[in-house]
């Protein structure tokens, strides 16, 4: 359905949501512009007390947040999948890619409990299914239920991307896909990062780059394609990726 047809007048949010949406390509189900309506509402309720994003304003929210979480949708094909968005936050973008792909089956993991308190606050608001897991990845990633067990990987974390590959890659199944979102070192990174793909049983499949519509940001994808499992001494502790990246 056309997500012009449930554009609010009402606010700036409504109107850079859809059409950014639409510029993007990405079609919008019914029910999602009120939904990113309410999202930012809570986050604005929040943000303070929680320490959750130090982007504020329906307008930067609206493209910084909400259109770059859609993004990934170009990037892998997201129906029907099993999702872990490791490192969530503010729910950053996972909620975002669920609201628009509700087939999705998705799971935020955060170190933080407050964090996972105000995702868990916002799915209720929304009526947005999702499981939660209060824990590290380099320790959630050793788990038998959770370890290979994704179609897709997805983290905006801040974490360069050798040790980002290694938190992640252990979640994905064999055939599945890592996509992680970064900025604009991108390029610099990834050329570090292939021993590190290669040693966690994966392989560089390409990137996905895009422009934030109405803004100059730039930013890319890294789409990293999981062919064979993780051996089993990956994620190592986070003092040791830290101090000894792959």
């Amino acid at each position: 359905m056309d997500q012009d047809s449930h554009t609010q007048a009402a606010g700036p949010l409504s109107r850079i949501v859809a059409e950014g949406a639409k510029t993007l390509g990405i079609p919008l189900p019914q029910g999602a512009i009120a939904a990113f309506e309410k999202y930012y509402a809570l986050l604005e309720l929040r943000r303070q007390s929680v320490n959750l994003t130090a982007i504020s304003g329906a307008e930067d929210v609206a493209r910084l947040h909400f259109l770059d979480s859609l993004a990934p949708l170009n990037a892998a094909d997201f129906k029907d999948t099993r999702v872990i968005d490791v490192g969530s936050g503010a729910g950053f973008p996972g909620i975002p890619l669920k609201i628009a792909q509700p087939s999705i089956a998705l799971t935020l993991l955060d170190a933080t409990a407050k964090r996972i308190a105000f995702m868990e606050e916002l799915c209720a608001a929304l009526g947005v299914d999702a499981a939660f897991i209060h824990a590290r990845a380099e320790e959630t990633a050793h788990d038998p239920d959770f370890r290979e067990r994704f179609d897709v990987a997805i983290s905006r974390a801040v974490a360069e991307l050798r040790a980002l590959s290694e938190l992640c890659l252990p979640f994905v199944r064999v055939g599945g896909v890592f996509l992680a979102m970064k900025g604009p070192g991108a390029q610099a990174e990834t050329a570090d990062s292939q021993i590190a793909i290669k040693t966690l049983g994966a392989t560089l499949e390409g990137q996905y780059n895009y422009t934030i519509p109405e803004t100059n940001v730039a930013l890319t994808i890294v789409i990293i394609r999981k062919t064979s499992p993780t051996p089993v001494g990956y994620p190592r502790r986070a003092n040791r990726i830290k101090k000894k990246p792959l």
